[in-house]
This record gives structure tokens, sequence and C-alpha cells, in this order.
């Protein structure tokens, strides 16, 4: 390809999605027309992706919108680090639409979005026998008309916060996907929901103004809020006014990582989702905050013992506190949500290190979790359409009755739990290898710690497929009799886990790319040169001219 094409695909994640979005919206009363229209975008975006993963392999591709040079104009960045984890994230984005579509149509409406049958058959079991039940487990109903759209513009947000170029552009891409997760968590409008969107969206805000806070007071500083540009800059300037940026950043991306003590919203909040809204927030939305940490972290402020310390015994913090919330779940999506924060930890520690080896076992393992999370959490979509709920008390029997479903869920989760051969184990690895590497002591602990979780993960995990699929249900109230599993939906969720197990066939070429994304990442000018290939402007804002889209730099 020559580089004109090449950087035609750039812009082309956040742009196709958000056409379609609007032309999804136009023709909300064209339910079939919108599917064909979201499948067709995304489509799109994932071969645009991986253009961008043979393309960046080369190095940065960088484009310049509207054709406004950096750091006055806003510029995409397409690195190792962004195209790969815009790929597995576009894979995952149309994974979980089919699975949506399938949903809706077996539901037999037209009208509504991914809705579970098997909760209205429930609740109407409950019904029976308590008139007064609570709202909660009434029928999913999502409005087709809303859900294509809001899902399309959180594909462009997602697209836009991995290829921002300045922090700015980085901060709408994070209102954006935002502002639709807020959608989509809320949407059937049941007394449950309602309460978890809320207190989603109050956390969500307060991220966004400290994040909103911190790029303020950037700019203050250095007079850019180009990442390029701050990577020269920022050296220069008060080392505790640097600090404090990078406190105010690594709190308001800790919220949306849902790293300890930043994570008790996330088990209350993702759980009363429906199933597929459910596996993108855990698969995806996480990892959008801690690819800013990465992103940040290594790019501008490459060496600051004092904070990486801090993020180490965070990161085992997150780690312990997530899995011990995890084995006390009795409820399957819960302990999914709380083995989500988890494993956060896992990704953090390899940031947190700071070497060119931990943050390749760190990106390896960001693409293994989405994956695999992911892949976990439309399972249990599928068992509470089979069974009608996802509590393990009432559970139980399904490899009998459902066997294809008990696979879904066992590899999936040996894969989360690190057995070797699988992707989780080769990540783990790479990660305890970076630790006993650095020697330090804390770095030992964390190591100690990874171990343990990985061993509490294998017990939660074992533990609810155990009672979900073999042990016999325990409840003396049969589980209401539900029509055969949708082959749209199954088909969808086998793809994912399937892409979990290519990752260990894949293991050895994809280590090898997340090593080349984290030597790009660690070396800053390589990323400087591909936004300004003749030097970046130095000095303050005031000390440069700005002429014709581009800036002088005065001595």
């Amino acid at each position: 390809m020559n580089l004109w094409t090449i950087q035609t695909l750039v812009p082309l994640p956040v742009l196709v999605p958000l056409f379609a979005a609007g032309l999804a919206l136009a023709l909300h009363r064209y339910e079939r027309v919108q599917r064909i229209i979201s499948v067709v975008a995304l489509s799109v975006v994932v071969a645009a992706a991986a253009g961008l993963v043979v393309a960046a392999n080369d190095g940065p591709v960088v484009v310049d919108v509207g054709g406004w040079a950096a750091p006055v104009g806003v510029n995409l960045v397409a690195d190792p680090l962004a195209a790969i984890m815009l790929l597995v994230s576009s894979i995952m984005l149309l994974c979980v639409l089919l699975y949506s579509m399938a949903q809706g149509i077996a539901d037999r409406n037209e009208r509504t979005a991914p809705a579970s049958k098997s909760a209205k058959l429930l609740q109407e079991a409950l019904e029976a026998q308590d008139p007064d039940a609570d709202e909660s487990g009434r029928r999913d109903v999502l409005p087709v008309a809303i859900f294509h759209p809001t899902y399309l513009i959180l594909a462009a947000g997602v697209a836009d916060a991995f290829l921002a170029g300045d922090l700015f552009n980085l901060f709408v891409g994070f209102e954006i996907l935002l502002a639709a997760s807020y959608v989509l968590l809320t949407l059937g409008g049941t007394s449950e929901r309602i309460r978890a969107g809320s207190v989603y969206v109050v956390v969500a805000l307060l991220s966004s103004i400290v994040f909103l806070l911190a790029v303020g007071l950037v700019y203050a500083a250095t007079g850019t809020v180009n990442m390029a540009q701050l990577a020269e800059r920022l050296p220069d300037i008060d080392p505790g006014v640097r600090l404090g940026i990078q406190a105010l950043l690594l709190l308001a991306f800790g919220i949306k990582a849902a790293i300890f003590p930043l994570s008790a919203w996330l088990p209350d909040s993702y759980p009363t989702a429906p199933a597929p809204v459910t596996a993108v927030f855990a698969g995806l939305l996480t990892k959008v905050g801690v690819y800013a940490i990465l992103r940040t972290q290594t790019l501008l402020f490459p060496s600051n013992e004092k904070l990486e310390a801090v993020l180490l015994v965070l990161a085992l913090a997150t780690m312990l506190v997530g899995i011990l919330g995890a084995v006390a779940q009795d409820d399957v999506k819960r302990l999914l949500s709380f083995t989500l924060v988890s494993h956060i930890g896992y990704m953090i520690f390899g940031v947190a290190l700071a070497t060119q080896a931990s943050t390749a076992a760190a990106i390896f393992y960001v693409v293994h979790h989405i994956t695999v999370q992911t892949a976990l959490f439309l399972v249990v979509g599928l068992i509470e359409r089979r069974s009608g709920t996802t509590s393990l008390d009432r559970l139980g029997g399904l490899a009998r009755l459902a066997p294809g479903l008990a696979i879904l869920f066992f590899v999936p989760a040996m894969n989360l739990a690190g057995i070797p051969p699988l992707s989780g184990f080769l990540g783990k690895v790479g990660l305890l290898e970076a630790g006993v590497f650095d020697g330090s002591v804390l770095a030992w602990v964390l190591v100690a710690g990874s171990v343990v979780t990985s061993l509490l993960t294998l017990y939660a995990v074992i533990r609810a497929w155990n009672k979900a699929f073999w042990q016999a249900s325990t409840d003396d109230e049969p589980l209401p009799e539900q029509a055969p599993l949708p082959w749209g939906m199954v088909g969808p969720t086998a793809a994912l886990v399937a892409v979990g197990v290519s990752l260990t066939l894949a293991a050895g070429p994809l280590y090898d790319y997340a090593e080349r994304a984290a030597a790009t990442v660690m070396d800053g000018h390589t990323y400087i040169e591909a936004v300004f290939p003749d030097g970046a402007p130095r000095g303050t804002g005031e000390s440069n001219e700005v002429t014709n889209g581009t800036e002088e730099d005065r001595p």
C-alpha cells in the first residue's frame, strides 16, 4: 500500500461509525436496514484496523485532520499499540453486534434490540408466586432505533480514543464513548438499571472533570496538549507541577480503568445491563482507561519512581481485592465483574514496572483479556437465556442439558485462569518474568500476588462451572422450560471463544508484535519523529509562531 492509501485508513474507524450512526438514526423505521448498516460499518472498521496493524508495523502512521499540521491541528496517530487495540476491539464489537441482533430476532420483536426472553418467562414464574415481584426481573426492552446508532457512536468513541494524538482529542473520545455508554446502560428503564446507571454516570462524570482539569493544567504549564510535543516540553517544567499533572491523569484514567480503590462502582453497574451491553462494557471500556495510562506513562512520564511504586501497590490491591470479591459471589455476572477488576491489576503491574518486557506482556495481556472477558459475558447471556437466571444457587445440571454451552464457558474460563498453554498463561508468565527480572522487593511481592490471584481465579471459575454445569440444582423450584438457543447467538459467542484460542496458536507472532509495540511506546523519539518529521517545536506557547497551520520554533 502507498502512503496515501495507508493514511486514508487512519480516520475510517472514527468516521465510518459516525456516518453510519447518523444514517441508522435517519432510517430508524427500517430495522432490517439498520442492522445491515451497522454490520457493514463495523466490518469496514475491522478491515481498516487490520490494514493499520500491517502498516503500523513499519512505524506510526500520522494523519493531520483537515490538513492542519500538529500542534495547531488535530492529528490521529496509528502506531502498533493503537492499531492492535483497534483491531481486537473492532472484532469484539462486531461479534457482540451479531449476537445482539440474533437475540432481538429470536425474541420475535422487530421493534426491540437485544432482549432476554428467558427473563420474561422467569418473571412470569415469579409473579405466579408473588404478584408484587420486583420489576427488575421483567423482560429487557431496548428500542432498536436507539440501540444501533448508540452502539455505532460507542465504536467511534473507542476508535478516537485509541488514535488520539493529543490529550484534548483523547478527552473527546472518552466523552463520546461514555455518552453512548450512559444510553446503553439504562436502556430498558427498570428501576435497578436506572439506579446502576446513575452511579455509573456520576462516577464517569467525576473522572471526566478530573481529566479536563488535568488537560487545563497541562496547557497552562506547557502551552500545548499535543502528546508528541508534550513529551518534549514536560521535562522542562517544574517537577512539582509535572508530578501534579501525572497524578491527576492517573486519577482520571484510574477511575475509568476501575483500579482499586476506584473500582467499587463496577460490580454494581455492569451486571444490570443486557448481556451484549455488559459484554462490551466488561471487555472494552476499562481497557480504554488502561490504554490511556499506558500511553501517557510511557510517552509523557517515562520515569517517575515514586508514582511507579504507587502503581505497583495499587496493582496488587486491585488483584487481591477483586479476586476475593469474586470468590464470595453466588451470581455468575457479579463473579465475572469482580474478576474483571482483579485482572486489571495484571495490566497495571506491567505498566508500573516500566520496562520494555513488562510493557509488551501488558499489551499481550490486554489483547487476551478483551477477547476472553467478552466471550465469557456472552456465554453468561446464553446461560441466562437457557435457564432464566444467573444465580449459581438456582443453576445446575446444564452440562447434561446443554453440553455445547458447558464447553463454551469452560474454554475461556480456563483461559482467564491462566491454564497452560492458553494465552492467559503466556501473558501472566511474561509479566512474572518481568517482575523477577526487576528484582525489587515490591516486584517480588507483585509476583507472589499474581500467582495467588491466578490460583483464586481458577478456584472461582471452577466453582462456578461446577455449580452451574456439573452439579444438580439445589433449588426446589424447577427452572422454566426454555426454547433451544438461537444459532445466531451461539455463533458469535463461539467465534470469540475461537479467537481467544487462536491467540494461543498465534502467540509467537502476536507476542513479537506486542514487543514491537512496546518498543515504539517506550522509545518516545519514534512517536515524536512520526508526528513532527522536522522536529517538535519546543518552548512555551508564547515562543512559537503559527503560520499556515504549522508552528515554527523561535530561539
